[in-house]
C-alpha cells in the first residue's frame, strides 16, 4: 500500500508577515475629520465655564444649541459642498432671499403662505441647479460664480424690497393665512422645565444624522468624496460627476431655503439686507469641523462641532462681558488654526504602520 505524504503549506517568513500594512491606534482615531474640532470645543467649553457665570446655566446652554442651529443647518450642506469640491458665497444671501420670496409674494397678491413658501422653494433649488450648472459647463471656479450670485441677489433684495415696500423690510405676514401652521414647522419652541428649545434645534440634529448617514453609508456619500477628491479618476469610473455636484449646490439651496422659513416665521417680517457675511461662517463651520478647503475629507459630524463652537463663542463672550467686536478675531484665529490642524490631522491619518 503506497503512503502518500502531505507536505504541509510553509510558513510565511518574518519578511512576508511584516508586509502587512496596519493602522496605529493613534493614526485611526486621527482618521477621524472631528477629532480636532471636538478637542477645541471641550477646551472652549471649559474655558467660558469658568470665566462667564452665566454661561453655566441650562437655558444659557440651550441659546447656545439654538445659535448653534441657525447656522449649522445651512452649514452642513456647506460642508457637504466643500467634500465635493466646491464652495457657495451665496448661502448667506439666498437665506433672506427665499424668506423675501414668501412673503412679499404672498402680502402683494393674496396667496396662501404655503404656496409662497412651496414657490420660494422652487426658486431656491432653481438658483442652486443654476449655480451648479455654469460651474460644470464652463470651468469657471466656483467662487467666482457664486461670488456673482451673492451679488445678484443682495441687490434684489434690497432693490426689489424697497421698490415694493418703500423701504428695506419686508411686510409683516403674521396675519396671512397659513401662518400659524407654517411657524409650528420652522419656528416654534417648547419648555422642558424652565429651559426653552426651539425646533431649530431638532431639525438641525436630524439634517446631520442625515447627512452623515448619506455620507458614511450610501453610494451617493462615497460620489461626494470621490468628485471632492479627484474628478477626473471619479468620471473615469463612472461616478456621475455633473449630476452629483449640481445636487450638492441644490442641498445648500435647500438649506438656505430652510433657514430663509425660520427666520421669516420667527420674527414675522426681514430686513433685506441681513445675510451678507453669514456665507463664511458657514465655511469656518465646515472648515473648523474638519472639511478640508481642498475637497474629498471631512464629515458632517464635525461640521456639527465647528457650528457649535461658533455658538459658544459668539455668546460666551457677550455671557463673559466683554467686547463682541472680538468675536470676528477669534473666527479668524479658529479659522487659520483649523487649517493648519486638518492638514496635520490628513497627513497622520494616512500614516502607515509597517509591522
Amino acid at each position: 500500500m503506497t503512503q502518500v505524504q502531505t507536505t504541509p503549506p510553509p510558513a510565511k517568513t518574518p519578511a512576508e508577515a511584516s508586509n502587512r500594512v496596519t493602522l496605529s491606534l493613534y493614526s485611526r482615531i486621527l482618521a477621524r475629520p472631528e477629532v480636532g474640532a471636538l478637542v477645541a470645543a471641550v477646551i472652549i467649553f471649559i474655558f467660558f465655564l469658568s470665566v462667564a457665570p452665566a454661561f453655566r446655566s441650562a437655558e444659557s446652554f440651550f441659546t447656545i444649541l439654538y445659535q448653534s442651529s441657525t447656522i449649522g443647518i445651512v452649514a452642513v450642506g456647506v460642508g457637504l459642498l466643500m467634500i465635493g469640491g466646491e464652495f457657495d458665497l451665496s448661502a448667506g444671501v439666498i437665506t433672506i432671499t427665499a424668506g423675501l420670496v414668501n412673503s412679499m409674494l404672498c402680502w402683494n397678491y393674496g396667496m396662501n403662505l404655503w404656496v409662497g413658501a412651496l414657490v420660494s422653494l422652487l426658486f431656491c433649488l432653481f438658483i442652486g441647479f443654476l449655480n451648479g450648472y455654469l460651474v460644470m459647463k464652463t470651468g469657471i471656479p466656483s467662487f467666482l460664480i457664486t461670488l456673482g450670485t451673492f451679488f445678484v441677489l443682495q441687490g434684489a433684495n434690497l432693490g426689489v424690497t424697497k421698490l415694493v415696500t418703500g423701504s428695506v423690510s419686508s411686510p409683516d405676514i403674521s396675519q396671512i393665512d397659513g401662518f400659524s401652521s407654517l411657524q409650528a414647522i420652522f419656528a416654534s419652541s417648547f419648555k422642558i422645565g424652565p429651559v426653552t428649545v426651539w425646533i431649530t434645534v431638532i431639525w438641525w440634529l436630524l439634517f446631520v444624522a442625515l447627512a452623515a448617514w448619506i455620507l458614511q453609508r450610501t453610494r451617493t456619500g462615497n460620489w461626494i468624496f470621490a468628485v471632492g477628491g479627484n474628478p477626473d479618476s471619479a468620471r473615469a469610473v463612472g461616478v456621475p460627476l455633473v449630476r452629483t455636484k449640481i445636487g450638492l449646490f441644490m442641498t445648500v439651496s435647500f438649506f438656505g431655503w430652510f433657514v430663509g422659513m425660520h427666520l421669516l416665521y420667527r420674527f414675522n417680517t426681514l430686513q433685506a439686507g441681513n445675510g451678507v457675511g453669514n456665507e463664511f461662517l458657514y465655511i469656518i463651520a465646515a472648515v473648523v469641523g474638519g472639511t478640508l478647503l481642498t475637497g474629498g475629507y471631512g464629515n458632517a459630524i464635525g461640521v456639527a462641532i465647528g457650528a457649535f463652537i461658533f455658538g459658544m463663542t459668539s455668546l460666551g463672550i457677550v455671557y463673559a462681558g466683554w467686547d463682541p467686536n472680538w468675536f470676528k478675531a477669534f473666527l479668524g484665529v479658529m479659522l487659520l488654526l483649523a487649517v493648519l490642524v486638518n492638514l496635520y490631522v490628513k497627513r497622520m491619518s494616512t500614516a502607515r504602520k509597517v509591522g
